[in-house]
């Protein structure tokens, strides 16, 4: 399935950016380029493929992705459309081409970019990104704030189960542990 969007990942985990024409996804997609370990994976178009994974294979077409996938034994790869594979748009500069692609990626959480910041809930609910009969965590964020690429670094690593978060779109606090602390 090809959507329109962009999408960049860190240690094979990718994320994908939805959202209108002018809404940032290129943009938040370079600053992201700028910190460590960020690369490419698809600007403008992005290829999602749902895949069933075969821990242990070796075969990095089909091989597993990082951490759990999002339905048990399948996955979500994503990859750049083949015409458009390591380009990038900068708007004011132009298309930057030969740019280094993540490959294997796996998409682990997916950003709507938002044309205002009032649109952004200051407290959202979980959302999910449905896509060839799989999910993953969907967020909402103004593409042009300066925090907006560590908002994805965290909310990348709450998706991937690395942090935490008592209220929110990765509401992940054990209930029990909490109603046993406060017994």
């Amino acid at each position: 399935m090809l959507l329109h969007g962009s999408c960049a990942a860190r240690d094979g985990e990718a994320v994908l950016f939805l959202g209108p024409p002018g809404a940032g996804k290129s943009d938040l997609v370079l600053r992201l380029l700028d910190r460590p370990g960020w690369q490419l994976v698809a600007d403008d178009q992005v290829r999602i493929e749902a895949v069933q994974a075969t821990h242990g294979s070796g075969d990095a077409a089909t091989a597993s992705p990082p951490g759990e996938g999002t339905r048990a034994g399948a996955t979500l790869r994503v990859e750049p459309a083949p015409v458009l594979r390591g380009m990038l748009e900068v708007r004011g500069l132009g298309l930057f081409t030969a740019l280094p692609v993540a490959e294997p990626a796996w998409l682990r959480l997916a950003v709507e970019c938002t044309a205002s910041r009032e649109s952004v809930p200051r407290l959202p609910e979980p959302a999910h990104f449905a896509c060839a009969g799989h999910s993953v965590p969907l967020i909402r964020l103004h593409a042009f704030d300066g925090s907006a690429p560590a908002k994805v670094e965290w909310a990348l690593a709450a998706a991937a189960g690395r942090m935490r978060m008592r209220a929110g779109a990765f509401e992940t606090a054990d209930r029990a542990t909490e109603a046993e602390a406060d017994g």
